[in-house]
């Protein structure tokens, strides 16, 4: 799910749209001027679109700026995500003999292009929504230039460390899934000890309507792991219940096994509480990039040979123009 100031949970982003999809899963609703209580389906008919934040090509997405009028006139920000979900192998015949338009594009040889307009029940698109939205979920979506920056251990006591500890980053919809108090009948694998222990739930951006986008996050128990830099030695035990619970959970629940897996951990994360990726090694999840994803079995081995491996060496990652931390790494001339 989702993933905090990312990026789902969100979990996770265009990528790790993570703190989205950890936001709400929501429903096409209500009419005009309805205000959505907890629990009650979003009046999406009622959204006023505002503007386009950001589309993609790659992932077949869009993300949009929309308003909705709450009961005493006043209106209110929200974000939705609207994403085509995959094709499904046992309704494609289906969609070919059910279509209700087809329109030759192009035709040379043995080569032809049609548009193809399927019937409502098999033209489902998946629709997320963040809301209330803040100006910094507005912001996270919309589409800007990055910057890749080289944090040394220096710079993560000195800038970013004090830039986390001085933001209201809201992670309780993890201690909800911990708690149970929220997706407890999501939870695939539970280890309830509470110093190496985890909680392995599907992420939003995965339907569980097929496997090749399989996406799993493992959160877990303890509260005081924010991120890759605060793993040491201590950490191996929990590290090591992630890796094997996590791979054992997944091929006895949905038949794949663990040579098939991507298993990783962002850096830096969407929201900082320590979480592992799981996903389909076939699929093309967002935030597997080299500037982002560590392997699992790698941040491991590198414990294992030297404990404070994390507090020494110097990590990459991108960040967003709009970025506060961006802006602190450049009036500290890091940039």
């Amino acid at each position: 799910m989702a993933e905090g100031p990312e990026p789902k949970r969100r979990r996770t982003e265009a990528g790790a749209e993570a703190e989205a999809e950890a936001g709400a899963k929501a429903e096409a609703g209500a009419g005009a001027g309805a205000e959505p209580g907890p629990g009650a389906p979003f009046p999406l008919s009622s959204v006023r679109l505002r503007r386009l934040l950001r589309d993609s090509a790659r992932e077949k997405a869009a993300f949009v700026h929309g308003q909705v009028t709450g009961p005493s006139g006043e209106d209110t920000d929200a974000v939705l995500i609207l994403e085509k979900t995959p094709f499904q192998e046992e309704k494609i015949e289906e969609l070919l003999r059910k279509h209700t338009k087809l329109e030759l594009q192009m035709a040379n040889d043995i080569y032809s292009t049609y548009r193809l307009y399927p019937p409502p029940e098999l033209s489902e698109i998946k629709t997320t929504v963040v809301y209330p939205a803040t100006e910094k979920h507005l912001q996270k979506y919309l589409r800007q230039e990055v910057h890749l920056i080289r944090e040394s251990w220096e710079d993560y006591k000195n800038i970013t460390l004090p830039f986390i500890q001085s933001q209201s980053f809201s992670i309780q919809w993890v201690y909800n899934i911990l708690e149970k108090k929220a997706e407890a009948d999501r939870i695939i694998h539970e280890n309830q000890d509470p110093s190496n222990g985890f909680v392995l739930v599907p992420d939003f951006k995965w339907n569980q309507n097929q496997l090749y986008d399989l996406y799993l996050i493992a959160l877990i128990q303890r509260r005081d792991v924010k991120s890759l830099r605060d793993l040491t030695g201590e950490h191996l035990p929990l590290l090591k219940n992630i890796l094997q619970e996590g791979k054992e959970a997944i091929v006895k629940r949905f038949g794949v096994p663990g040579s098939q897996l991507r298993i990783y951990l962002h850096y830096q994360p969407s929201y900082y509480h320590l979480h592992v990726h799981f996903t389909a090694l076939g699929y093309d999840a967002p935030g597997t990039s080299v500037e982002r994803a560590h392997l699992l079995a790698d941040v491991i081995d590198n414990l294992v040979l030297d404990s404070s491996y994390y507090q020494k060496r110097a990590l990459t990652f991108a960040l967003r123009a709009d970025e506060p931390l961006l802006k602190k790494f450049q009036e500290a001339g890091r940039v």
